[in-house]
């Protein structure tokens, strides 16, 4: 069977959510036995997103083979099981680099370069590419951005000349609305959805399928109307109603009849009905826990939880393993201080102290990690937050009082955290860190080797600075256990507090890889131990005295 391909774009607003609807029709198709795959075209002139603010942009996804990435692949990874690499992410600034490089060499023959056709082919090459190295039946292609932005424009003539190209009984355009409810009326409204099927239209692509987001159902008279109106059949309306959980859309969607559509235009041949019995469990389990816990993630970039949303992530699979809701506490590091700390981190289960770059909001995440050391409150420090934890101790417990990492005080006179080697002729930021999958061999004993269960494992990495060797020693005597180290490079990838229910600083970034069927071990017994905290916090309570007759 030849590589299909599925185009889907977003109209009227940006954020309807095209990367949860492409990763559950994905989850859909793949629960039918098909190999699928998707793929982020982003509008973008940056050649990746690993420069950009997470306020404006957030989280920076990297796969194993280290490219840094959209957040979306992440929702791929987490849905499907699969693992992306830097195929799956096409920005704008890498095809003109890419094609300009060509350019340069030599490669077009003296011919004028233009936006059409050596920009749109090299796109389409990047699409075509994908589905044949990867041998896959589907390749969902999600077009970043609105129609009708002058950015996205390449990308949509680059999909109306892949129809053209493989046929349309291989392609297939999937077009995502928005269908408002006017309060006021007490209507649905469906001209934005007209207008925005006119647009792509006008462009020269024409969709087949409509996904229509709206807070409300669709009643049959509505769904008749966008029909009519937008040129598709009554079945291929498909409403997208707001979830309470994102893990509930494709469930949603297989009510909706969206996979079925699908595979009856693409003629795909696959199993009748999906195999969802695991997910089905795992959303039970989220919308049904028998336990709840407190966890506080401490971060700089708290107001914008996309820049999280991979913790975030990870901690809903953690707590449907153990059975708990996690109630995710967000705080603001810059605003920890040693005066207010208590009344700030009082009442948590556990503490997550986040990744991030630079010296804001350092001071508090070395506050809330001296916090949790002291109070036994169980610990979960990732990238920076590793580096704070071995700061915060190498101050505190070793007496080295002005402790530090070399990114926030060149001249610390205990630089316990410094720049790495190859890392000191840097000149560059975009794309130069270390980057990607990386081994790291466990300390038996230790609490990561009882989560993993394994002697090596292999995680992703996104740093420039790590835990300086010469004071290896001197950390390990004060009670610091060195419980992963890479064994190429004998770079320490995780600390931990021997004296401790549970502290774990690691320099990777676990959450990265955690996934629906195959929850990431560290973060699963993270939550655990936040729940034996909060049973022997319970268990440590006064009883109140039974009333005598």
């Amino acid at each position: 069977m030849a590589t299909k391909y599925i185009i889907v774009t977003g109209g009227v607003t940006s954020s309807l959510g095209k990367g949860i609807i492409c990763a559950s029709l994905g989850k859909l198709l793949e629960a039918r036995g098909l190999r699928v795959t998707v793929q982020k075209l982003d509008p973008y002139i940056n050649v990746d997103p690993g420069t950009m603010n997470p306020y404006e942009h957030g989280e920076v996804f990297v796969t194993d083979d280290g490219a840094e990435t959209d957040l979306d692949l992440g929702h791929y990874e987490r849905f499907l099981g699969i693992r992306t690499s830097q195929q799956n992410n096409v920005t704008t600034g890498r095809i003109y680099y890419d094609v300009i490089m060509k350019e340069r060499s030599g490669a077009y023959l003296g011919k004028t370069v233009q936006v059409v056709p050596h920009i749109t082919d090299e796109i389409k090459s990047r699409v075509l590419a994908l589905g044949e190295q990867g041998n896959y039946d589907v390749v969902i292609v999600e077009v970043g951005g609105t129609v009708g932005d002058i950015e996205g424009l390449p990308y949509i003539e680059a999909m109306r000349q892949l129809r053209f190209d493989i046929g349309k009984r291989n392609t297939l355009s999937i077009h995502l609305t928005l269908v408002p409810y006017l309060k006021a009326a007490g209507e649905l409204k469906t001209k934005p959805t007209q207008h925005s099927v006119k647009t792509i239209y006008e462009i020269g692509l024409q969709p087949d399928i409509l996904v229509c987001r709206a807070e409300v159902p669709l009643d049959a008279g509505i769904r008749a109307k966008i029909a009519q109106f937008c040129n598709v059949d009554v079945a291929d309306v498909i409403a997208s109603i707001d979830a309470e959980s994102i893990y509930e859309v494709p469930l949603m969607m297989l009510e909706e009849g969206l996979d079925r559509q699908v595979i009856d235009k693409l003629d795909l041949k696959c199993a009748e009905t999906p195999e969802l019995d695991r997910w089905k469990a795992f959303v039970n389990a989220v919308k049904y826990p028998r336990k709840t816990v407190n966890v506080g993630l401490v971060g700089k970039y708290v107001e914008h939880h996309d820049a999280y949303i991979s913790i975030v992530e990870s901690l809903i699979h953690a707590g449907a393993v153990n059975d708990a809701k996690v109630k995710l506490h967000w705080i603001q590091s810059d605003e920890v201080t040693p005066e207010n700390v208590h009344k700030k981190l009082d009442g948590l289960h556990a503490i997550l102290v986040a990744p991030g770059f630079g010296p804001r909001g350092v001071a508090g995440k070395l506050t809330a990690v001296q916090f949790a050391r002291e109070q036994k409150v169980p610990f979960f420090g990732i990238c920076l937050g590793m580096q704070c934890a071995v700061a915060e101790f190498a101050r505190n417990v070793c007496g080295m009082e002005m402790a530090n990492s070399t990114e926030f005080d060149e001249k610390t006179p205990w630089p316990v955290i410094d720049i790495m080697e190859d890392q000191r002729n840097q000149r560059e930021t975009g794309g130069t860190m270390r980057l990607g999958l990386f081994g790291c061999a466990l300390k038996e004993g230790s609490f990561a080797a009882a989560a993993y269960g394994t002697e090596l494992i292999q995680e992703r990495h996104r740093h420039r600075y790590e835990l300086n060797n010469n004071y290896r020693e001197q950390l390990e005597q004060a009670g610091m256990r060195m419980a992963g180290v890479n064994p190429d490079r004998n770079l320490v990838e995780i600390v931990e507090v021997a004296d401790h229910p549970w502290f774990v600083g690691v320099q990777f970034h676990p959450e990265l890889k955690s996934k629906v069927v195959e929850p990431q071990p560290l973060f699963v017994h993270f939550v655990k131990a936040a729940l034996t905290y909060k049973e022997s916090q319970a268990a440590a309570q006064p009883q109140p005295k039974e009333a005598k007759d």
